[in-house]
Formats: structure tokens, sequence, C-alpha cells
């Protein structure tokens, strides 16, 4: 359970990430227009997505961190909801671009040029190179402290590899002038685009159906805490269900007299006791701080 600093620290990452990705996105719009390349353009299609989640991760960390006090699985919910609405973003997006190279191939078949710059596609896809390149770095030095931005780190060594495949496949249509390899190049890209789709729908359907564990509200948790001998006050109290178990996160301030006898691990011992016997929490992250005594 990370505490606020490292909720501040996530969500900066994910903003850079979302800045450098949606710039890049907008230069493959235009670039597939000017390249003809219908590749370019299906990674355009799942970048859109991948926004689209990055933004919806970059918002949830900004709820951890303004709703620290009361965070708990039903924010999970609102997560699956909005993952969900990106899963059918990629269905719907995969559905366009295999529809429109289907669309494409009759038309090769029937002899029509499909004049694909591929200088075009591949430089395009050199600069995305650089810009996911840039974003998982970012992501990579973060990766170990949110979840959020372990997810999308992933999705970007993911685009990084894909831009790897469409400069490829603009190098061979420039060496062998098959432009057909854009056409199958795009659908590849599609059906792995429709596969992550269909996955994300599943997880955030089962997410949203499962019958979570009735937490506590926050309130008695903080009652259950002032109550032990050592507290003199306790902030940050968040509790959620994590791998099937109760766990509880706090930040405790010692009593004056607790502090200067540094009463830290009796305390500690003493708030898990009453967590397990009240509530059956099994897991405790509590961050004991000391009585701010200008004296002592």
């Amino acid at each position: 359970m990370t505490d606020l600093t490292t909720h501040q620290a996530s969500r900066n990452r994910l903003l850079i990430a979302l800045a450098l990705t949606c710039t890049f996105m907008i230069i493959q719009v235009v670039g597939a227009y000017y390249a003809n390349s219908l590749a370019v353009l299906a990674d355009a299609g799942h970048l859109f997505v991948h926004n689209s989640s990055l933004l919806i991760a970059l918002i949830a960390s900004a709820v951890a961190i303004k709703l620290a006090k009361t965070y708990n699985d039903g924010y999970k919910k609102a997560e699956y909801t909005g993952g969900l609405f990106n899963g059918l973003l990629y269905l719907s997006i995969a559905a366009i671009i295999l529809l429109e190279g289907g669309e494409r191939l009759g038309h090769h078949g029937d002899g029509h040029d499909l004049n694909v710059n591929a200088f075009a596609m591949s430089s395009i896809a050199a600069v995305g190179f650089l810009f996911h390149g840039a974003s998982a770095w970012v992501l990579y030095k973060g990766r170990k402290d949110s979840i959020n931005v372990y997810a999308v780190f992933l999705h970007s060594f993911f685009d990084l590899l894909s831009t790897i495949s469409t400069f490829v496949a603009g190098v061979l249509i420039h060496l062998t002038n098959w432009e057909v390899i854009d056409i199958i190049s795009s659908m590849l890209i599609s059906v792995f685009v429709l596969f992550t789709g269909i996955k994300v729908i599943y997880t955030c359907i089962k997410g949203l159906t499962e019958q979570s564990q009735l937490l506590p509200a926050v309130e008695k948790l903080e009652r259950l805490i002032l109550s032990t001998e050592h507290v003199e006050s306790v902030h940050n109290v968040t509790v959620t269900n994590l791998d099937n178990q109760l766990t509880v996160g706090a930040h405790i301030v010692l009593k004056h007299h607790c502090t200067i006898e540094m009463h830290d691990e009796a305390c500690r011992l003493e708030v898990e006791r009453a967590l397990m016997k009240t509530y059956a929490v099994k897991q405790c992250v509590l961050q004991i701080e000391s009585h701010d005594c200008p004296d002592h």
C-alpha cells in the first residue's frame, strides 16, 4: 500500500507518459493520411485506446491522493467500469481496421495500387520508437510503486515493439514494392487489439460481478485504533481487500509519553491485535509517527 508521496510521484509519471503518447498519436494520424498507410492508422487507433486507459489510470491516481482517507474497493468498481469502456473501444477500432483492410485487399486483388509511402511509414515508426521509448523509461522507474504505472509500462513496452514491426514493414515495402504488407501488418495489429479488448472486457466484467468482501467503515476503524492505549491520533486510514485478505493501512501518532518512552512496537502490536480480533484483519501497513513536542 503506497503513501501519498508515492501516489503523487506515480501520477506525475503517468502525466508525462500521457503527454508523450498523445503527441505521437497526433503525429500518427497526420502521418497515416500522408503515407496512406493502414498499419500506421491501426497503430494510431490502438494508441488512442491506450491513451484513454492512461487517462483513467491518471484519474484513479488523482482520486487516491484526494480521497486517501477513505480509499477502498469502491474505486476499483469505477476503474473496472472505465476499463470496460476501453475494452469496447478496442473491439470497435479493431473491427473498423479489419473491415478497411479487407476492403483494401479486395481493391488490391482487382489490380488497384495502394500507393503506400514506405519512407513516410518507416519515418513515423522511427519517431514513434523515440516517443514510446521515452514513455517506457519514465514509467519503468516507477513500475514498482504503483500497479497503475506497472500496467501502463507494459502497454508502452508493447507499443515500442509495435513501432519496430511497422518500421520493418515500411522497409520491406520499399525493398520489395509489396504494398500488401501494409494491409497484413495493419490486420495483425488489429487482431492483437481485438484479443486485448476481449481480455480487458472479460477482466472488467469479472471484477464488476464478483461479490467483494464487505469492508468495515473507515470511521469504525479510526475509533477502534484510537481506543488503544498508546494512540494519540490517527489519519490516512485505508481499507481494501488485497489477495482476498482484509488489509488496513494507517498513520498513527503516539501519545506524548509514548513518544518519550519509544513505544512504537508496543503500539503496532496492540493495534494489529485489536484489528485482528474485531475485524479479522490479517494484513496491516501501519506508519508510526511521534508526537509533535518541541521539548523532546
